[in-house]
């Protein structure tokens, strides 16, 4: 299984433990993301000491307050490692909103094209925001691969899914009960194109939830997604696999 979406140096316990733990679970890669210059710094020194371990390089919409040129030129340097597989998480964050939504926008614009650049995929965050992410996606990030780390906009699937390079992926708040409409929206997805997360130490999933995330608990939600597809998760975790490398080109 592959967790597509994780932060490390967020967790409460040592990087080794972290990894070891999601290695004897079944996890064989780790995405961990940096959410400014000096979390992705980390995320890069857990991807070169440990070889399940990848990074992606952003800046977090709710890190942009202020954001200039000169704030991004550490992150466009990072981006070039040869363990980073990623930009972002980058994006739209209207719920709370700790940056100007003018500084979100420019940082967004920015990583876009930086995603560009590098020829990785780009990694969105967006929360109470979907108008506008998808409208800045659709205008400007043609041709780019996209992965839409914790998917929360299913009443925007089918919108979603029509751009072919666009990766989906659900994380443990997909096994929480009141989100039906999540797990509808997951059937959609078609294998290839399904990735799956903890974006731990967040949104532990059922029946772990009350207590601190860490990416071996991927393989709770991975169950829980094959449940309501129908397949075994033998199935799920060779398609989740072949999608991360498509997404991830690793």
């Amino acid at each position: 299984m592959i967790d597509s979406h994780t932060h490390l140096a967020s967790c409460a316990q040592p990087d080794e433990e972290l990894v070891a733990a999601a290695v004897a679970a079944g996890v064989q890669r780790i995405v961990t993301v940096g959410t400014d210059a000096e979390s992705c710094r980390l995320a890069l020194a857990a991807a070169e000491r440990f070889p399940e371990v990848y990074a992606a390089c952003g800046l977090h919409p709710n890190e942009a307050a202020g954001c200039e040129d000169a704030d991004l030129e550490p992150i466009a340097e990072l981006a070039a490692h040869p363990r980073c597989v990623a930009i972002g998480e980058t994006g739209l964050d209207y719920y709370r909103q700790h940056a100007p939504r003018e500084d979100q926008a420019r940082a967004f614009r920015a990583q876009i094209e930086l995603a560009r650049t590098v020829g990785k995929p780009l990694v969105i965050h967006t929360r109470e925001a979907a108008e506008d992410t998808l409208a800045m996606l659709s205008e400007h990030a043609g041709g780019l691969k996209v992965i839409l780390h914790c998917f929360s906009m299913p009443e925007r699937i089918e919108e979603c899914l029509a751009h072919p390079g666009w990766f989906l992926s659900f994380a443990g708040n997909l096994t929480y009960p009141a989100n039906a409409d999540l797990r509808t929206a997951m059937l959609r997805v078609p294998a290839g194109r399904l990735l799956v997360e903890t974006d731990a130490p967040y949104l532990t999933p059922v029946p772990l939830r009350g207590r601190g995330n860490v990416p071996a608990n991927v393989v709770h939600t991975a169950r829980a997604v094959a449940l309501e597809r129908r397949v075994s998760y033998r199935q799920l975790e060779q398609e989740v696999e072949a999608a991360a490398a498509a997404a991830f080109s690793w």
